[in-house]
């Protein structure tokens, strides 16, 4: 008999993520200046996302490791705008899909920030929860943020030339 595809758990992936905004899980490596895209990984592989490509640092989106010295990831694990581009372009293992409208996303979903609009991608949030507008709010780290209102006009970093891209997780 053949694998399933797990669905992607969104209700644990959000219990991840509000647990662990304001602190760092021992079982990975903490990205002490930078630390939102490894971050929302986490919350991603929480909710039961598939790694892919395990070695391939250039490639695929993985971890390996418990948190110690000797952990190896892949570029679109820890770097903002490579998970970005890995999620436009994934074809296999976490599926997305790029919509338009924030009010489409749902909780576990991913938003990607290019601050200053020149293309390329600083910063990653993931969805925890909506305000009374329906407007997402998400968590972050870097500056930890727990159900922030998603466009962050309140962080220094915004630009009038800011550019979001909207994730929906499918697997």
């Amino acid at each position: 008999m053949g694998k399933t595809k797990q669905p992607y758990d969104r209700e644990k992936a959000v219990a991840y993520a509000d647990r662990w905004w304001n602190d760092y899980n021992p079982a990975y490596r903490r990205f002490d200046n930078n630390d939102c895209t490894n971050y929302v990984s986490q919350v991603l592989r929480a909710g039961g996302a598939p790694m892919s490509r395990i070695g391939q640092v250039d490639q695929g989106w993985w971890y390996l490791g418990h948190g110690g010295a000797n952990d190896r990831w892949s570029y679109s694990w820890s770097v903002a705008h490579s998970l970005r581009w890995y999620l436009s372009r994934s074809k296999s293992g976490l599926i997305v899909v790029e919509i338009t409208d924030a009010r489409e996303l749902e909780l576990g979903d991913v938003i990607c920030y290019d601050f200053d609009g020149d293309g390329r991608w600083q910063h990653n949030t993931v969805v925890t929860a909506f305000d009374a507008q329906g407007q997402p709010l998400v968590n972050a780290h870097t500056e930890n943020s727990y159900h922030r209102l998603w466009r962050y006009e309140d962080s220094p970093a915004w630009t009038p030339q800011i550019k979001y891209s909207f994730f929906h997780i499918v697997t």
